[in-house]
């Protein structure tokens, strides 16, 4: 299985040096603390973005990468009330936002940009945006999924993968195929409305913003698996703080 899938690397841009250089970071904190101030105070966010980001002449991937790591601290508070830590989930059934976790995995196992966002959560630059195939980092990605679920001693997994995506069925197969020997029993559900199922839900594994704002607990898997399994991941911090605890979000 191995040998028949395409080797690439997921999310990475050749100006990636360039966007994320050390000054080009420190430029970006700099804007993530104007951005979040003007929130605060109740200005809306894409004419906030795309006023800063002019200012400075950010890059499009710049500004992605900005409107993806920044949130009010109305927002924060709620995210960082609602996330569980894995312990609670021992035990019991949970629910992965299934395209959301695996590419931003794959993204990390690229050697790609992953932000750390003021929130407390990981999210990648990738921007399938309804495209996928699968790919080797794919099942390094699941076999990473696989350990921590193990670990945790969750009882059961339900993956949840929009329909609309392309290879979401190929994607279905690969993860059952590719989970059977995990000791966490496993389901691959198709759904047309991922998002709006999960809004109600507790204990969930997304790092979707809007999700997470309308959801009633989450854990904050993808950070957790990156750091315990992909020690080498390509991480901006634009925050410009790093807490121990990933309950501790400020």
């Amino acid at each position: 299985m191995c040998k028949k899938l395409k080797i690439v690397n997921r999310g990475i841009d050749p100006q990636d040096g360039r966007w994320f250089s050390k000054e080009a970071v420190l430029k970006l904190q700099k804007a993530q603390q104007e951005i979040k101030w003007l929130l605060d105070r109740g200005y809306n966010g894409r004419s906030v973005l795309e006023m800063v980001g002019n200012h400075y002449q950010f890059s499009s991937r710049q500004r992605d990468a900005l409107r993806r790591s920044t949130a009010s601290d109305k927002k924060i508070k709620i995210r960082k009330e609602k996330c569980i830590c894995p312990d609670s989930l021992k035990n019991n059934s949970l629910y992965i936002d299934g395209f959301n976790l695996i590419i931003t995995l794959e993204t990390a196992l690229s050697g790609a940009p992953v932000i750390l966002c003021n929130d407390g959560a990981f999210r990648d630059l990738a921007g399938l945006r309804g495209t996928y195939g699968i790919i080797d980092k794919t099942q390094y990605a699941l076999d990473a999924i696989g350990k921590e679920l193990d670990d945790i001693h969750v009882c059961s997994a339900n993956f949840l993968l929009d329909r609309g995506v392309s290879n979401s069925g190929r994607l279905k197969k690969f993860i059952l195929e590719h989970s059977i020997n995990w000791n966490t029993y496993v389901e691959v559900n198709l759904m047309d409305a991922v998002d709006s199922f999960l809004y109600k839900k507790e204990g969930i594994i997304t790092s979707d913003s809007i999700i997470l704002d309308e959801c009633s607990s989450w854990c904050n898997f993808a950070r957790i698996i990156i750091e315990d399994h992909i020690p080498g991941a390509y991480i901006i911090n634009l925050s410009g703080k790093y807490k121990d605890s990933l309950y501790d979000i400020q």
